[in-house]
């Protein structure tokens, strides 16, 4: 994720303070990881001093003062150019889920990895039940049905990637130990 150009994105629709920033976030993105409030002001450091954003000067509500950011030409025009660009498919299979199947294989028996595949199988069913349930809510908003949405096929693919490799389990463990 390019925190950067999404707290650029989050500025074009509107001047808005690190905490406004972070909770637009947290809403807009909702099974995404939550940011930091220390990583969205680190980044409007950076991105004030490239010149991508200006501070509006702080304000006080009812608390702290806080300062306002908006979105400069300069800003706007990286971010449009990061919106025409088309995001490389992934080139490397880089998943702690595939990892961990590599080395299960190397380092277990068959039926242990067997075991850890049917474990981690179970776990993204129950994951896909809760998106699931999280997106057919009464009360789910189209944040949360878009991003569930994104989460349950990238499950999907995992849970018909598992399947797929606990038929081959034994073959591929015999390749390995050969």
């Amino acid at each position: 994720m390019s925190t950067p150009h999404l707290l650029l994105g989050l500025l074009a629709t509107g001047t808005m303070h690190g905490y406004e920033l972070k909770r637009a976030h947290d809403t807009r993105l909702p099974q995404a990881r939550p940011l930091a409030f220390g990583q969205v002001y680190a980044t409007l450091g950076r991105l004030l001093r490239d010149g991508l954003v200006a501070s509006t000067g702080p304000e006080r509500l009812a608390g702290p003062d806080r300062t306002a950011y908006t979105l400069t030409e300069q800003g706007r025009a990286t971010l449009d150019r990061w919106l025409s660009s088309v995001e490389p498919p992934m080139p490397y299979v880089n998943s702690p889920l595939f990892a961990k199947v590599v080395v299960a294989l190397l380092v277990a028996d068959v039926d242990r990895a067997r075991a850890y595949l049917v474990a981690q199988r179970r776990a993204h069913t129950e994951r896909l039940r809760e998106l699931t349930a999280l997106k057919t809510a009464r009360s789910a908003s189209v944040d949360d049905v878009v991003a569930a949405d994104f989460a349950i096929a990238h499950l999907d693919a995992d849970l018909r990637w598992l399947h797929t490799t606990l038929d081959r389990v034994a073959d591929w463990h015999r390749e390995v130990h050969s």
